[in-house]
């Protein structure tokens, strides 16, 4: 039945069409009672929706997946997926659904994808449910991402369906509409080689180089040129996750974007003290997934790709395999080229010279072994700049260690001749000031589960300009005060 929800965007399925063995005609659950928690009205206008329109009841059944336009397909997704190292065959969207691909006004192709839609045949044992704190919490979080300017999917909206979810407790039941660049994952690869073998690889990668990398059809092996595309734009994710301290929590091999974007927000949470073994999820009890691991895993993620692209890279699988591991072992430095001047333009040095990593490293030990916050010492160093020490000073324990250090730095930017207020200031539009602080998230999250949304929107209005100091702001800037003891994030499934 079509909608009625004024000014639609087309809905296309192009994957679904070209890709049938990868997904199965579903539909979403029923939520009579639902109502609209959150929406996001920029993402919407972009997508060619009207913002009105969506607020009204119809508006919010079309973004829990009832009313849609009769073009629309929806579908659950298959993939697999190496979850904590161990290889699961059959993953795919268990409480989730594609409801179709938009244009959006710059002409990009976007999905928009459910979560918590209920049950499908992927649901392997769970209820196909979400409540609001987690899907409020991907909400946060990916639009803190995209505002840092780290590519990442975006939340179109948050809408509570009125029914209950049972976790540890009774929980309020929620479905999050969320859009991506497309929701192709290292996983779907995995699942495509045990489907269907090296006929449906070739036309999954056939598939994702149109819609993502085109440029590399005219590459002598456009699969091998793939493979590196993906690798590159993992590479620079990863880096940039690094440079504002993220963690992402759960680098499964599903949990993986071909295109690049961050996906999939379970247990994820941002550093307060910077510490390379870092880790939020309550279920890593082996820290596969801390922070200072993320690019090794990376790679070990990109390695299972490569698995799958040996049959369409080369008949001569000896020879595919030399050519992806060439590809492959190219990570670090391609890892390296993001994150070093990434680092060199947070610590306000335009130009990169020998002993710059020497530099860096130090500052990184240093913070290590003081219990530095992360987001705060890197916003302060622009204070120091323009002549006052204390907020950095402060931060550690070791004054030697950072006044021995604050010396070499200020020796390494005179030796580039540079105004100093505008080196400040520099630092300044690179360096947030805000980011999602856990402390902040989960009193936010407790309160919207009650019903009171008051926090979270505040919260979420100070991370969407995470650059810019405002006044009253002072304790969004903050980390946890000592003694609250570690943070543990659980997936909400």
């Amino acid at each position: 039945m079509a909608t009625a929800v004024r000014s639609l965007p087309t809905f296309e399925n192009t994957y679904a069409r070209a890709l049938e063995e990868l997904v199965l005609p579903w539909r979403a659950d029923e939520a009579p009672n639902a109502q609209g928690l959150l929406l996001n009205a920029g993402l919407a206008r972009e997508l060619g929706f009207d913002v009105d329109a969506l607020a009204t009841p119809e508006g919010v059944q079309l973004l829990i997946g009832h009313g849609l336009p009769e073009e629309a397909t929806p579908v659950a997704m298959a993939y697999a997926g190496h979850q904590f190292g161990g290889y699961s065959p059959r993953l795919g969207d268990g409480r989730a659904l594609l409801l179709g691909e938009v244009v959006d006004a710059s002409g990009q192709r976007r999905d928009l994808h459910l979560k918590g839609s209920g049950r499908t045949p992927f649901a392997r044992g769970g209820d196909g449910k979400a409540a609001v704190g987690p899907m409020l919490r991907e909400y946060l979080v990916s639009e803190a991402m995209h505002a840092l300017g780290i590519p990442t999917t975006r939340s179109l909206a948050v809408v509570a369906t009125g029914e209950e979810v049972v976790r540890e407790t009774m929980l309020p039941g929620a479905v999050l509409s969320r859009v991506a660049a497309s929701h192709i994952r290292v996983g779907t690869f995995q699942y495509a080689l045990r489907a269907g073998g090296p006929e449906l690889v070739k036309r999954l990668a056939d598939y994702a180089i149109d819609r993502h990398y085109p440029e590399v059809r005219e590459a002598g092996n456009p699969y091998l040129a793939f493979f590196d595309q993906v690798l590159q734009a993992q590479a620079s994710l990863v880096a940039r996750w690094m440079l504002v301290g993220f963690v992402h929590g759960v680098m499964n091999t599903d949990n993986m974007a071909i295109s690049g974007e961050t996906i999939d927000y379970g247990p994820c949470a941002f550093m307060d003290a910077f510490d390379p073994a870092t880790v939020f999820s309550s279920i890593d009890q082996g820290g596969r997934y801390a922070f200072g691991n993320q690019p090794t895993i990376a790679t070990w993620n990109l390695a299972r790709l490569a698995e799958c692209l040996v049959t369409v890279v080369d008949e001569d699988h000896k020879q595919a395999i030399e050519q992806l591991t060439a590809v492959l072992e190219t990570f670090p430095v391609r890892f390296h080229e993001t994150w070093l001047p990434g680092q060199l333009a947070k610590l306000g040095i335009a130009e990169g010279r020998d002993g710059d990593d020497e530099l860096i490293n130090a500052l990184l030990k240093a913070m290590h072994d003081n219990g530095v916050d992360h987001t705060s010492l890197y916003r302060a160093l622009a204070t120091a700049l323009r002549g006052d020490d204390a907020p950095v000073r402060a931060l550690f324990v070791s004054e030697t260690d950072v006044d021995e250090w604050l010396e070499r730095w200020r020796r390494r930017l005179d030796a580039e001749g540079r105004d100093v207020a505008e080196v400040a200031d520099a630092m300044d539009r690179v360096n947030p000031i805000y980011v999602p602080r856990n402390h902040l998230v989960e009193d936010a999250l407790a309160m919207a589960t009650a019903g009171d949304m008051s926090s979270f929107s505040t919260l979420l209005h100070v991370v969407s300009r995470p650059f810019e100091e405002r006044p009253g702001l002072e304790d969004h800037a903050k980390p946890a005060a000592d003694g609250d003891g570690p943070y543990v994030t659980y997936c909400g499934t």
